[in-house]
């Protein structure tokens, strides 16, 4: 088995991999789950790229989707009104104008990768292509791309807080009160009830 076979093998299975995977993000009935069943078929996507000789778009796919899947799985956990987005729901609507726009975005770009005639420019023998790509794309961009790094891991950082099982005022399962004023004291904004828990006044006749 000589080395185009192996990579012939491992590009059907990586196709495999991802149309079976991005089957499952329409099947599935959690959006987390959904999350990463995306995730995984961008992941085959990538692999592909690097089987094509298509290194920086493969290792960009796997960076940039690692960490988008991780942050929307993550805002999945913060915001959604079920536990974490686990319980089962609905993830299609519309079903028989998804399923034609599915098949016809399949059926046009199926016929053109198998139709169109690229173009057979090999590169030169010195050219670092992977290194070319790079200073066309971030030549004039380094500082925009570094500061949405930034805001990224400021987003990721404050979901993980916020999400977390301790809560802005305290452990998640004790409820979420503001703290007291004073050390020790009732939660701020709260009114004070009576020992015994009723609410009924207490009247003091002076004499």
């Amino acid at each position: 088995m000589n080395h185009g076979i192996l990579v012939d093998i491992a590009f059907l299975l990586l196709a495999v991999l991802a149309v079976v995977s991005g089957w499952r993000v329409f099947r599935t009935d959690s959006m987390v789950r959904a999350s990463f069943f995306l995730l995984l078929s961008f992941i085959a996507v990538g692999a592909i790229m690097l089987l094509l000789a298509a290194e920086y778009l493969g290792v960009a796919m796997f960076f940039m989707m690692g960490v988008e899947m991780m942050v929307m799985a993550l805002f999945m956990v913060m915001f959604m009104m079920n536990p974490a987005g686990l319980n089962p729901m609905v993830m299609v609507h519309q079903h028989r104008i998804s399923m034609g726009a599915g098949v016809t975005a399949f059926l046009v770009l199926g016929l053109m990768a198998l139709l169109t005639r690229f173009p057979n420019r090999p590169l030169p023998a010195g050219l670092e292509p992977v290194a070319s790509l790079g200073h066309e794309m971030l030549g004039g961009s380094m500082l925009i791309f570094e500061s949405a790094a930034v805001v990224l891991l400021a987003t990721m950082i404050g979901v993980v807080v916020l999400s977390s099982h301790r809560g802005r005022y305290g452990a998640a399962n004790e409820g979420s009160l503001p703290p007291g004023l004073a050390p020790g004291g009732d939660p701020a904004g709260k009114p004070k009830e009576d020992q015994d828990g009723g609410h009924e006044h207490h009247h003091h006749h002076h004499h």
